[in-house]
């Protein structure tokens, strides 16, 4: 699947024919090629499953294909006929297994039986549900208390398994729920929930359709949320404003030709998805909308009452004034220094916004994964306050999520802070004590274990070693363990870093067929717009031995509890019946198993979107930050910095899942220890393209943070910045270095220098 190693940049469009060759290559990878092309016919269908990709919604109107490039690589990945259980783990130790790359573990295709780890042979052997099940109660039972073990959840568990696992962790006692949102979108949330009241976006799909103005902050559809793509594209069509913010030139974020136009591909034609490109510096996007919001208080103070939506305001907003007197104490200088962009842009942005009367703001980790990122958020939903840019057609805020249902999981109660309401209700509903005391989040997890604290660590889902930051420690934290239990479809770098005692328990994916004691049953999810699908495997699974999410679940929590507070096995066999608990306890969910079958699923509303603020005072709030005096935080500072990192995700690859080597938009084929930066960067620095480099990051705590062996490639980046790709890079991204409120990774602003290797790698 992947190519020998070379660089050419890339020339075509976003999707068009690139992708169809893509999408072709990964379909016939598979090994079953004509049981998955029904498959991808039935991905976002009524009926069907729902996409194991992105948390971008759908288009209410039906259609043939409903699936972007990534999505059909998700699925061929997802449902391939390779399957691998003891006769593999008998030819590899874990020592062996650990010298192979990402890419080579996940391809070797699915696990199909539970296993334990054996630590006389160093390897994996089989062990029976019944077993497996026993051994984590008994473990986890013998802690001294609950809040020694952890309890992750990836993005991609389903709405069903994310609250039989809540309702099972908080029976057993503790809130300790480290999940991949603390990672991606945790700013989002925090900053979204003191603004408006909602920790969720506030548009719908249909409000694509009817905005005047879409703004794009750190965000890189064209990979990680293809499908947004086309309702780009028909904005810029049809009159709207498209203002991207992107410190790189991103091909999805400049034109797309759309594979089901037939006209379109037979004349190699595409069209524009922006109408304007803004490249601000790395952490610089929270100087460019001040700078926007400048330029607006001049305009409606040299013409009174026609910028800001006054009667907005003064109906449903607070804090306006201490926000606009830190607007104007803000200097140009300060802003222009710290955004890079000339006041001339950041005029046109402003006119742009200011000319538009229905506006929805998009971001993603481009924006989230900065220390400064919560303040970044405030100040994006102040501009959006200023002209009542929420709650009327085509007008909001959208924090775009990336894994599948990484929403739906923090709906369901995946939160290692929970809202007292939400105890309440389950603690009514339940009859026994919610634990209260808040739980550990991914870096304070990852810390407990690393200082002996906790003793367990159980994954639903992902891939914890490698998707986290500060790798090495992260794994050595795993390491220390008395017990680690990872609930996987595919093998991967997290069942290697293992406790001293260790589970593989196969679970199925969205893909599969899955049949229960009351029949087959569908899972459900919540994308971006707070839609509500249904979605029903359609392939038989490889083995019998592969079980659900929520059936393992079950398994252990009846195992560790006993039938209490519920009969455990009894609610896996029948879906319906933890879909009732969830109607029971969480808002929104009346009538679920009713309203979930209409077509395309429900909505389950946003309060802020229907001027409801839950806030302290009932109002929306304007809330007023300083802009950073100093970017970087001051463990790197006083230190010598060559340039700022960003991490980011190649187009061949899915969170830490890596579906080959290749990354077309950006040139890139068959590597992925590259470093691309600019050329200038590279002569400054007294380096050649091509060479190869160490990358050392600067944090200042005595621990050395290395990787090796990097190619340089010259690349349209902004001067003084580089972007590597990430799980790669995690080693450089330091435990401590978090935004300040959100506790996510600082992903997109890491201080490094370059160190010569002494070997060049020779790329075509």
């Amino acid at each position: 699947m992947s190519s020998q190693p070379r660089y050419q940049p890339y020339t075509g469009p976003a999707a068009g024919w690139g992708a169809l060759r893509s999408v072709t290559q990964h379909w016939l990878d598979s090994k079953q090629p004509f049981k998955n092309l029904r498959a991808l016919l039935k991905t976002n269908q009524n009926g069907g499953f729902d996409c194991p990709g992105c948390a971008w919604g759908e288009s209410p109107e039906s259609g043939l294909v409903k699936f972007c490039e990534n999505g059909a690589k998700a699925v061929n990945w997802e449902a391939t006929r390779r399957g691998i259980g003891a006769e593999f783990f008998a030819r590899y130790s874990v020592a062996q297994l650990r010298e192979q790359s990402d890419y080579w573990l996940e391809h070797q295709g699915r696990l199909i039986e539970p296993l334990r780890y054996d630590a006389a042979s160093d390897r994996y052997v089989p062990i029976s549900w019944d077993a497996a099940f026993a051994l984590i109660g008994e473990v986890l039972r013998n802690l001294d208390n609950p809040d020694q073990a952890e309890f992750y959840t990836s993005g991609r568990a389903s709405n069903e398994a994310a609250f039989l696992y809540q309702l099972f962790v908080r029976s057993y006692g503790t809130n300790n729920f480290p999940d991949c949102s603390n990672m991606c979108h945790e700013a989002s949330g925090v900053a979204l929930g003191q603004s408006i009241g909602v920790g969720k976006g506030t548009v719908t799909f249909a409000d694509f359709e009817h905005a005047d103005a879409i703004f794009v902050f750190g965000q890189n559809p064209g990979t990680n949320h293809p499908r947004m793509l086309e309702p780009l594209r028909e904005a810029v069509a049809r009159g709207a404003s498209v203002a991207c913010f992107n410190p790189l030139k991103e091909r999805g974020l400049e034109r797309f030709q759309h594979p089901q136009h037939p006209l379109e591909m037979l004349t190699n034609e595409s069209e524009p998805t922006s109408s304007a490109y803004f490249r601000p510096r790395l952490g610089g996007d929270m100087a460019a909308v001040r700078g926007m919001a400048k330029y607006l208080l001049q305009w409606e103070r040299e013409r009174p009452g026609t910028v800001f939506d006054q009667a907005f305001i003064a109906a449903h907003c607070e804090g306006l004034e201490d926000w606009l007197a830190q607007v104007e104490q803000t200097s140009w200088q300060q802003i222009e220094a710290q955004c890079g962009l000339p006041r001339a842009e950041i005029e046109r942005a402003a006119r742009l916004y200011a000319k538009a009367e229905r506006v929805i703001a998009c971001w993603a980790m481009g924006i989230t994964q900065h220390r400064h990122s919560v303040a970044t958020i405030h100040e994006i939903a102040n501009l959006m306050l200023l002209r009542g840019n929420l709650g009327k057609p085509g007008a909001g805020l959208c924090p775009v999520r990336g894994h599948s249902n990484v929403q739906g999981d923090r709906t369901m109660g995946i939160n290692e802070r929970p809202p007292a309401f939400f105890l309440d209700a389950l603690q009514r509903r339940f009859g026994i004590d919610m634990p209260r005391r808040p739980g550990h989040n991914t870096v304070e997890a990852i810390e407990a274990m690393l200082a002996g604290h906790s003793k367990v660590f159980i994954g639903l889902g992902g891939n914890f070693a490698q998707a986290t930051p500060d790798s090495p420690r992260t794994q050595a934290a795993l390491q220390q363990c008395e017990l680690t239990v990872q609930i996987s479809t595919k093998l991967n770098r997290s069942h290697l870093m293992h406790g001293r005692q260790a589970l593989i328990l196969p679970c199925l994916g969205r893909t599969d067929l899955d049949l229960q004691a009351a029949g087959p049953q569908a899972v459900t999810v919540e994308d971006s717009f707070s839609m509500v699908h249904a979605s029903w495997g359609q392939l038989a699974p490889l083995s019998r031995e592969m079980r659900s999410e929520p059936a393992i679940i079950a398994g252990i929590a009846q195992a560790t509890l006993g039938a209490q507070p519920q009969d455990w096995l009894q609610l896996s066999a029948d879906y319906r019946r933890i879909r009732a608990l969830i109607a029971d306890t969480i808002p929104g969910f009346a009538n679920f198993e009713e309203r979930l079958a209409q077509p395309g699923g429900f909505h389950l509303g946003n309060a802020a979107a229907e001027y409801r603020w839950n806030t302290a005072s009932g109002k929306a709030q304007f809330i007023a930050h300083a802009l950073p005096d100093e970017l970087l935080a001051p463990q790197a500072r006083g230190q010598d910095a060559h340039l700022v990192l960003q991490t980011l995700r190649s187009h061949d690859q899915y969170n830490t899942t890596l579906y080959g080597l290749d990354d077309r938009y950006r040139g890139v084929h068959g590597m992925r220890e590259v470093l691309f930066i600019n050329p200038q960067d590279i002569q400054r620095l007294g380096l050649q393209a091509g060479q190869q480099v160490d990358i050392v990051s600067l944090w200042d705590d005595g621990i050395e943070r290395r990787v090796r062996g990097f190619t340089l490639l010259a690349y349209d980046t902004p001067p003084g910045q580089a972007a590597a790709y990430y799980p790669e890079t995690n080693p450089l991204v330091p435990l401590a270095s978090v935004g300040e409120g959100s506790f996510t990774p600082t992903s997109k602003f890491i201080a490094i220098r370059l160190l010569p290797s002494s070997a060049v790698q020779r790329i075509a």
